[in-house]
């Protein structure tokens, strides 16, 4: 199985050169250690920062550079900072090519809840609304199962939605999963180790597998 840097890892992947990313609090904010050498790709934090570098060294940190998740980072040369306005202008102007996301729940259609549990509390679903609404091409990263085992890959999410019909690919633990137009996770790769039936066992929704379904390579 893949732990959280893996997911992150196997995610860098999907990023194309040129592409503007927007990466989501939790497993995503990894992605910005993992971009490969070389490539153009421009990080945008939704509070306003365009040119996010890897998480910076013990020591060298900087408390008002921050992104989303009020991590600290770095920024790269050319960095540009701007205040949320201008922020959430680009993303509801489509200017992102990718969304990375973290998730509770995924449903075979595409719907992912991100933002609540019933019984806690929380100020609200911030900046996830807008991203859901206006990325075209969203990649999830979370784990397969919850804490208690069950599968957070659902037939339909069980809590709050963020968003409907959105979600276009998966990296969990396990897997790499496209989420079909028509309905249903499809098979298209398995974490090192990790065997189909593992994956069927941790899966709710409809598991569409085709042929030989290969390791991740990482």
């Amino acid at each position: 199985m893949l732990d959280k840097d893996g997911i992150a890892k196997r995610i860098a992947k999907e990023i194309k050169d040129g592409y503007y990313v927007n990466l989501g609090i939790g497993i995503p904010t990894l992605v910005a250690n993992y971009i490969p050498a070389g490539m153009d790709v421009v990080l945008q934090s939704e509070n306003g920062l365009l040119g996010m570098g890897p998480f910076p060294y013990e020591g060298e940190e900087d408390p008002d550079f921050i992104n989303a998740g009020k991590q600290t980072i770095t920024m790269l040369p050319g960095a540009a900072i701007f205040d949320s306005a201008m922020s959430f202008g680009m993303i509801r102007a489509k200017k992102v090519n990718l969304t990375i996301l973290g998730a509770m729940e995924v449903s075979e259609n595409g719907d992912i809840a991100s933002w609540k549990i019933p019984g806690k509390m929380v100020k609200g679903m911030g900046g996830a609304m807008d991203l859901v609404a206006s990325a075209e091409n969203i990649i999830v990263a979370m784990q397969h199962v919850n804490k208690a085992g069950e599968s957070k890959l659902l037939t339909r999410c069980k809590l709050p939605l963020t968003g409907i019909n959105c979600v276009k690919k998966i990296v969990t633990e396990l897997a790499v999963l496209d989420v079909l137009p028509e309905g249903g996770f499809k098979l298209l790769e398995r974490a090192p180790g990790v065997t189909i039936e593992q994956i069927k066992n941790a899966t709710e929704g409809k598991l569409i597998i085709e042929g030989e379904v290969p390791e991740m390579v990482i």
